[in-house]
């Protein structure tokens, strides 16, 4: 027992050399074989076909660039040209947003989320709040920075009924319940 316990630890601190060692002349080979594929650049997308990458030569690991399709795609092609596709910035933080001055938070969907987290930032935790094209002012509850979306999709939207001519009412929120000279 003693001796194979002995044997084993040897063989794990033994330096345990390749039987055959890989030349650099296989890697150059290989890379060789590779066909160029051309990517398109951001400035080339025109229609949603152009969003499916080439996919990888057969018996080799695609790239994100290779592989990747729609959004995705679209936001790996903006940063490779160094383009911030989606504006991923934090929004202003620096002031206080107010009605007649709002931080604006630009959203191509129907809906966004906008996490405050005070101001100065940091001052409080992350309160998230939800904004609408139909609602598309909020109020942060704790230290009360107005944040109103900026909707910037397309304007012609023939889904945007959501049921609203069908007796659906939106539920009241605080805000409904404040006195207008408030605002």
């Amino acid at each position: 027992m003693l001796l194979q316990r002995s044997a084993l630890a040897i063989a794990r601190r033994a330096a345990v050399a390749p039987a055959v060692r890989r030349s650099l002349a296989t890697s150059a080979v290989r890379r060789d074989a590779v066909p160029d594929t051309k990517i398109k650049g951001i400035k080339e997308v025109k229609t949603v076909d152009d969003l499916f990458g080439p996919g990888a030569p057969a018996g080799t690991v695609p790239t994100d660039v290779e592989q990747s399709t729609g959004l995705e795609r679209l936001e790996i092609l903006g940063k490779m040209e160094s383009v911030d596709v989606f504006d991923m910035r934090p929004l202003d933080a620096s002031r206080l947003g107010t009605l007649s001055n709002p931080v604006l938070v630009r959203s191509a969907g129907e809906e966004q989320f906008a996490g405050c987290t005070g101001v100065p930032a940091d001052s409080h935790n992350v309160i998230w709040l939800g904004m609408t094209r139909e609602r598309p002012i909020e109020r942060c509850p704790e230290c009360g920075s107005v944040y109103k979306m900026e909707y910037v999709g397309p304007q012609e939207d023939h889904h945007h009924d959501h049921g609203h001519g069908h007796g659906w009412k939106e539920p009241k929120t605080m805000a409904d319940y404040v006195k207008p000279e408030y605002w």
